[in-house]
């Protein structure tokens, strides 16, 4: 099961992906990952928006769902200029939300890859077996990170 889509890049659509995703986790019967899902996707799709598109509405990002090897993933691209994911994806260091989007997607996602310069990214979900203990040290791993920056 696949479900595409394309969105203006617009901030005020992201509600209307976020409802579409739920609905898709729901037919997948994943309601139990949907938040580590919807989190990962949602901040996908922002990146794709703010820093791909540059909030310019004449663009679009194409969201696709779907199932895959025991799970279900999620793909978003942009038309921007595309970017160096390689420098991104670990914990922001010091007081800096550079690149903070790309680590939370990379924590709660079982595997992330870019594609096409940076303006494609896949996240896939192993929701089949999430095992409670791995999910846990996913949420410290993101407490950690957060309680630092907010310091």
């Amino acid at each position: 099961m696949t479900e595409s889509f394309v969105i203006q890049a617009d901030i005020a659509n992201m509600p209307a992906v976020e409802e579409r995703l739920f609905h898709f986790c729901r037919e997948c019967n994943v309601g139990n990952y949907y938040s580590a899902v919807s989190v990962a996707t949602m901040q996908a799709v922002e990146n794709a928006i703010v820093h791909g598109s540059g909030s310019n509405a004449d663009k679009q990002v194409s969201v696709t769902f779907g199932t895959c090897r025991g799970g279900i993933f999620t793909e978003v691209q942009d038309e921007g200029a595309g970017f160096d994911f390689a420098q991104f994806g670990s914990l922001p260091s010091g007081n800096s939300t550079v690149g903070e989007g790309i680590f939370v997607m990379r924590t709660l996602a079982d595997k992330m890859e870019f594609a096409d310069g940076g303006r494609r990214v896949r996240l896939e979900f192993e929701v089949a077996g999430i095992d409670p203990a791995q999910a846990m040290e996913r949420i410290a791993v993101l407490n950690g990170h957060f309680a630092l920056v907010a310091a």
